[in-house]
């Protein structure tokens, strides 16, 4: 058994925060954030939390309300009573049904941001699709 002491800090439901938070530890929020998070460990938001700012952590479980962009280093798990409005970015993405979500998802489990090797770039549209010089043809047809 480590000799390390975990510790988890606990935004209770009562607390309200304006500004960021930055913590080491791991970290459960069940009241209110009007900012950041920035969470070297694992995050677990509440159902009745609601966080108006990003976060960005190692880790997140979301029961409650994020109006702002996720950014985990590892996971992000949405469970059905979340709701999220902001885009997300992951190695790995957990979504109960249920979940409302609203914003644009990127899930990379080689964690570069960089498209996966081995990808095809997207072709080109065909001459078809594209209207011609001064504007006839393509796709509607030719006069």
């Amino acid at each position: 058994m480590s000799n390390e002491q975990t510790s988890q800090s606990i935004i209770a439901a009562d607390v309200e925060i304006t500004g960021t938070i930055k913590t080491a530890s791991a970290i459960r929020i069940d009241g209110k954030l009007d900012g950041e998070l920035n969470c070297a460990a694992d995050a677990v938001i509440g159902k009745k939390a609601v966080i108006k700012g990003n976060l960005s952590v190692n880790s997140v479980i979301v029961e409650g309300n994020v109006q702002g962009n996720i950014t985990a280093k590892d996971k992000i798990d949405m469970k059905a009573s979340a709701k999220v409005n902001g885009d997300i970015s992951s190695k790995r993405l957990a979504v109960e049904d249920g979940v409302t979500f609203i914003g644009r998802s990127e899930v990379n489990p080689s964690g570069t941001g960089a498209a996966v090797p081995g990808t095809p770039e997207p072709k080109p549209e065909s001459s078809e699709s594209k209207p011609e010089e001064g504007g006839k043809g393509g796709v509607f047809g030719r006069r």
